[in-house]
């Protein structure tokens, strides 16, 4: 297996552009089989889940070309409406295209998904969802198997905030008869994107933005009925651009992060200001300069609350920081499992159910270090930029599901950091 190494105590310093966002591009890819026309998507990022995700729409009758950042894209008749184990096994996300088969198909069987192992994430919301709109679903032998001669539309109270599942049935509904309303639906940004994406292609949906989402179906009383084709440009990834404002942060650099949306990174630009350190912004660019000095507690929330996948890397810059500070995850109920590493590398954290609190040291210490999950890689990687001597990390296969050429961009900067193949 490849592994990371980095040589640390370097502040970064220059210009790294952010590339499109995996958890837009992921269900926008997922959306196609809604259309039996051509779609022109530029910004896909090249990372491991969108190749899977690419793959697995291969297996369903799609071709696709990549030319000049562009990704063609036309699926005219769904092949296999089944997306089996051994292509969804490494990727939660693989559970979108279960609404759109669904809609296009009258059918469909996907296997529950795997992914990072951050607790559980179950699909009941999706499930139950569809069954308001008239599916018939069974699960059986690790198979989700789904049935409705066409979908109905409906109004669907979501139990728990939940970011896929809100794209799940948004997607399924673009081809629903009748109107369906989505209330305690997520905000993210990679909710307005695919439905920005969704109404390029004919849908009618509005409210996107908002925890209340309608969605006015425009299929027919066919289920073969189809959106049209489109060209989009897939958002920036907030996650790689507040991810890169953090190592400024632990390095005490200076970088200026372009092409990406200062609007989606409020929720990171505020703790980072109060900690102490610098962030200016125009209108397609960040600067994070400086170095943070202050303790910060931080909630992770649904958006626009302080995002659950940036809580690793936070957890990394309060570890170097003074005094003592919380991080409380409420999301996910299994996402510590970076806090035996950094405490390899010196970290003082001690974990009191959801809460872990962090003792700031003057600087971490290199050490080899495993990946557990793709945000705890990165979370690792800041951790070994700021500290002395070398950094080793292990298993970065999850760190290549979800950022692209991070070790390349980073070099870019002054970072000392090398991948070497296993």
């Amino acid at each position: 297996m490849d592994k990371i190494i980095i040589s640390g105590g370097v502040p970064l310093c220059g210009e790294i552009q952010i590339s499109g966002a995996k958890n837009a591009a992921l269900p926008i890819l997922a959306a196609t089989l809604l259309s039996d026309q051509p779609h022109a998507i530029a910004r896909i990022p090249h990372v491991v889940d969108l190749i899977t995700m690419k793959r697995l729409l291969s297996a369903m009758g799609a071709t696709i070309e990549e030319r000049d950042g562009v990704c063609a894209i036309e699926i005219k008749q769904i092949t296999n409406a089944e997306a089996r184990y051994e292509w969804v096994k490494t990727m939660r996300a693989s559970v979108l295209v279960l609404g759109p088969l669904l809609a296009r198909c009258g059918e469909a069987s996907v296997s529950l998904p795997g992914g990072c192992a951050i607790g559980a994430r179950p699909i009941n919301l999706h499930l139950d969802a569809l069954r308001q709109m008239g599916a018939e679903i069974t699960v059986e032998h690790g198979m989700v198997h789904a049935k409705a001669k066409k979908l109905k539309g409906a109004k669907i109270n979501f139990d728990k905030v939940t970011v896929t599942g809100t794209e799940n049935i948004m997607m399924a509904a673009t081809l629903a008869e009748g109107t369906t309303t989505l209330t305690n639906a997520a905000c993210e940004p990679e909710i307005t994107d695919l439905a920005l994406f969704l109404n390029r292609c004919g849908a009618q949906i509005s409210g996107f933005g908002t925890s209340e989402i309608v969605i006015a179906g425009v299929g027919g009383t066919s289920a073969a009925d189809c959106l049209s084709g489109a060209s989009y440009s897939i958002m920036p990834d907030r996650i790689e651009a507040a991810t890169f404002m953090v190592a400024a942060a632990i390095t005490d650099g200076d970088l200026t992060l372009r092409e990406c949306d200062p609007d989606h990174l409020l929720n990171v630009m505020r703790p980072l200001k109060k900690t102490g350190v610098k962030v200016s912004n125009g209108k397609d660019w960040v600067r994070t300069s400086g170095k943070a000095i202050h303790a910060v507690d931080i909630t992770t929330e649904p958006y626009p609350g302080f995002p659950t996948d940036m809580q690793a890397q936070w957890m990394a810059l309060m570890s170097v920081s003074n005094g003592l500070s919380k991080m409380t995850e409420a999301i996910f109920e299994s996402r510590f499992g970076h806090v035996a590493e950094l405490r390899r590398m010196g970290a003082k954290i001690y974990i009191e159910g959801a809460n872990a609190i962090i003792e700031g040291v003057p600087q971490l210490s290199g050490a080899p270090v495993m990946a557990c999950d793709l945000r705890a890689s990165s979370c690792l990687i800041l951790a070994g930029l700021a500290a002395s001597g070398q950094t080793e990390v292990s298993r970065v296969y999850h760190l290549d599901r979800g950022y692209e050429r991070i070790e390349e961009k980073l070099s870019n900067v002054g970072a000392n950091i090398l991948r070497v193949k296993g």
